[in-house]
């Protein structure tokens, strides 16, 4: 598969290399040219490196991979408004966190990925990656004693979603429906939820039993 990547950060690293070594055509695209080709560079596996424009038109797919407060301006300068992602994937992989209090900037608003796919123009996003840090996305795979991890997608059109899924399976990971667009604001409010234990040095799997023990009961009349 073609992939555009929107960003040079530690999220497009993590994410673009796991793709190139399994063999998918990675274009990077950044703000400062030099910074795309250094990052095209340690990726290796062909990564080629441009304008956020070029990156923008390359692929089937096109990872999004800034900081929030950089998300509007980044979708300007890829020409998201004129239409140059209509008919892609674009896997939106950002949270909006408030510094150092874990709440959403978002709060009270469209969420993140809605803001995204109103205005990039035709295209079918789809939430994903934004529950773990770059360095779990380094791991290769990201395999953990119980499994491999799941990825939860989030996302209106079937299409995008079943290419998101096939680079959720090459990296080594399992997908996880997540449901519609809307839905993808309850993720981001799970990534802000999570980080906050993570950060603070708990453990929140301790608080999910497994998925057997999850057996609805009738409340009695």
């Amino acid at each position: 598969m073609r992939i555009g990547v929107l960003g040079t950060g530690t999220m497009a690293e993590g994410l673009a290399g796991q793709w190139a070594r399994a063999g998918h055509t990675v274009f990077i695209g950044g703000r400062t040219p030099a910074n795309a080709r250094a990052l095209a560079g340690r990726i290796g596996h062909g990564a080629r490196a441009g304008s956020l424009r070029e990156a923008a038109g390359f692929g089937e797919a096109t990872l999004l991979a800034v900081a929030y407060e950089g998300v509007s301006a980044t979708l300007e300068a890829a020409g998201a408004g004129e239409g140059t992602l209509s008919g892609r994937a674009l896997i939106d992989c950002t949270n909006a966190l408030v510094p150092g209090r874990f709440v959403l900037a978002t709060d009270g608003g469209p969420g993140v990925a809605e803001r995204i796919a109103a205005q990039a123009v035709g295209a079918h996003v789809v939430k994903g990656f934004n529950l773990c840090a770059d360095s779990v996305w380094r791991m290769t795979p990201p395999v953990f004693a119980d499994g491999p991890l799941a990825v939860p997608l989030c996302g209106d059109d079937e299409g995008a979603l079943e290419a998101v899924r096939t680079l959720v399976r090459d990296m080594g990971c399992v997908p996880l429906d997540g449901g519609p667009l809307e839905r993808a604001r309850h993720l981001e409010s799970t990534a802000a939820f999570l980080l906050g234990f993570w950060f603070a040095g708990a453990e929140p799997r301790a608080a999910l039993p497994p998925a057997a023990a999850q057996v609805p009961h009738r409340v009695a009349d």
